[in-house]
């Protein structure tokens, strides 16, 4: 049977290429407006980065996407974009997370 072909796309910050599912993908709209979209269907350009703190982090500091879009784009966006990146980090570890029988509760 043959393989399913994964896509892949390149982080804007480090330059690394990644599977698109590990990417967070951030969207200028030709109204001018920037978002970001988890799902990755929004119109618009697109870009990427990596779902980590230390790319977002990054992001803010380079200022990757006021040149990819070749925009000007408030700090606000990237303190947005931080906060989500992290608070999805953190739920990636959640589900990742495994518990001993001793640690559950006991209902006896």
């Amino acid at each position: 049977m043959k393989q399913k072909k994964i896509p892949m796309r390149k982080s804007l910050v480090s330059g690394e290429q990644f599977p698109k599912k590990q990417l967070l993908r951030v969207v200028y709209t030709k109204a001018g407006e920037i978002s970001i979209d988890p799902n990755g269907k929004a119109n618009g350009r697109g870009a990427y980065i990596a779902l980590q703190n230390r790319e977002a982090q990054m992001a803010k500091k380079k200022r990757v996407f006021d040149r990819a879009f070749s925009a000007k784009i408030a700090d606000a966006f990237y303190d947005e974009l931080i906060a989500y990146v992290e608070h999805q980090v953190a739920r990636k570890a959640l589900l990742e997370a495994t518990y001993s029988a001793e640690q559950a509760p006991d209902y006896d």
